[in-house]
């Protein structure tokens, strides 16, 4: 038996093996709500253009709401045997309309069809992703408030370098995730063209209006080469290198959480709702969520990588190796959309010791550097000088087994005769963190100030329609 769906250039079905690793139903599927739309739009512009008529445009029309409805109930049954998505909606269409059905397709091809349905998918999926990314922001800016004036270390090379505020600390990961809604952004614009008319890579014959559609499905422009329409798949990779860097971040935040719920570092807590006890050790208390950030974030760089390996070495145009450009995608946005979710409850349920921090924060000689800055500032001193002197100090305070406040200015002195009692009012935690007024420094007026510009800009986007930022 033919396919009916090839027409009669086929006589017999394919093998079962074949049919197997040709159907895509499986997982194309989800594009159902945009292929009914894209399907509207068309057959609206085949109408407009007189290629249908209106009273088969509006039985079509009639058709795929109808169908559009039953999916969205739960009651359409997907066949494997269809193939993929778009051949499952025609084929129920047909069974609601009879033959009329069939002029859907008219000036048009799968290869358009599911570039303009992948285009439409993966903006939604980035408007959706934009506004979880904002509400992580908006907590984490919220809690910066909160602890804007509360000392913690900074580390480099995970070691005691200057005492930071933890309202500061959030901040930086507002900062990466503004970031990463600006690629995505960024990614949106560039794939907001309308390939739909491209047909299967050289256009139609048919008088179509493509800016018509273009308008219809809300693309700014049609695209405008008919190769290019079906054969890239960049607006896929952009998408996923955005989600690639903010799934990176995600995980260092993650990172982050996990260290500092160890009893070693004793910074923050997590309730019951993010963390997972142990089958043998009753006292364990393991932060899973901030580690399957981790995990998870390597899934998400696989499907960018996977998509690129697929693609490198295409020839225009369409090639059935770029059915492969889905199920990775699928997995990494939703993945990366639970993690972001997984994160914002995380942010939200942390619960900081403050007294620990503060603690930690003078360790190390953490205070050094704003020892060396004032021997410049109130001795003129050259800063490769005064790192010398400071050196000497912290050495001296080291061999004591002492902070550097509890040096006596007998001691300073023996190392650098200048230096005055003054030096004390720079050498505590909070008389550090207060000097640094830079802008993006981590004095605690910086970072009320910062945060709360960003909650202003965070609500006035939260305002705009998606695609505007």
């Amino acid at each position: 038996m033919s396919n009916k769906m090839w027409g009669g250039r086929f006589a017999a079905g394919p093998d079962a093996i074949m049919a197997e690793i040709n159907a895509s139903i499986g997982f194309d599927y989800r594009f159902a709500a945009q292929d009914i739309k894209g399907s509207l739009a068309h057959v609206a512009m085949l109408a407009a253009t007189g290629i249908v008529t209106p009273e088969t445009a509006v039985a079509i029309s009639e058709g795929l709401n109808q169908v559009k409805g039953e999916i969205e109930r739960g009651v359409f049954t997907f066949s494997h045997a269809l193939e993929d998505v778009h051949m499952n909606v025609e084929a129920r269409l047909g069974e609601l309309i009879g033959p009329e059905a069939g002029r859907l397709h008219t000036a048009r091809s799968r290869n358009d069809q599911v570039a303009v349905d992948f285009r439409l998918w993966i903006r939604d999926t980035i408007d959706h992703l934009d506004g979880q990314l904002r509400d992580l922001q908006k907590i984490l800016a919220d809690r910066a408030i909160s602890y804007a004036s509360n000392v913690m270390p900074g580390f480099t090379h995970l070691q005691s370098a200057q005492p930071v505020t933890f309202g500061h600390h959030l901040l930086a990961y507002v900062e990466m995730f503004g970031r990463d809604r600006s690629r995505f952004a960024d990614s949106r614009r560039r794939l907001n063209e309308c390939p739909l008319g491209a047909a299967a890579l050289a256009g139609t014959s048919f008088p179509i209006d493509r800016e018509q559609t273009a308008r219809a499905l809300g693309f700014d422009r049609p695209t405008a080469n008919s190769l290019d329409s079906v054969s890239d798949r960049d607006f896929v990779l952009e998408a996923l290198a955005a989600a690639a860097i903010c799934a990176t971040h995600l995980s260092r935040f993650g990172e982050e959480i996990v260290l500092w719920t160890t009893p070693q570092f004793g910074f923050v807590a997590l309730s019951d709702a993010f963390t997972t006890g142990s089958s043998i050790m009753p006292q364990k208390r393991n932060p899973d969520a901030a580690e399957l950030l981790r995990g998870k974030a390597g899934r998400v760089i696989g499907a960018l990588t996977g998509l690129l390996i697929v693609m490198k070495g295409l020839p225009l145009a369409y090639s059935k190796d770029m059915q492969e450009d889905k199920e990775g995608a699928f997995d990494s946005l939703h993945t990366l959309s639970l993690c972001i979710a997984a994160m914002t409850g995380m942010a939200k349920d942390l619960r900081p010791d403050l007294k620990r921090m503060k603690a930690a924060a003078g360790v190390g000689y953490a205070t050094a550097t704003d020892l060396a800055d004032w021997l410049v500032r109130a001795l003129g001193l050259p800063f490769r000088q005064a790192h010398h002197v400071t050196g000497a100090l912290v050495k001296i305070a080291a061999e004591r087994n002492i902070s550097l406040e509890k040096l006596t200015l007998e001691d300073m002195r023996a190392v650098e005769p200048g230096i005055t009692p003054d030096v004390f009012g720079v050498l505590g935690v909070e008389k550090s963190v207060k000097s640094r007024t830079s802008f993006g420094g981590t004095a605690p007026a910086n970072v009320r100030a910062q945060a709360r510009r960003w909650k202003a800009r965070l609500e006035k986007e939260s305002h705009a329609p998606p695609g505007s930022r």
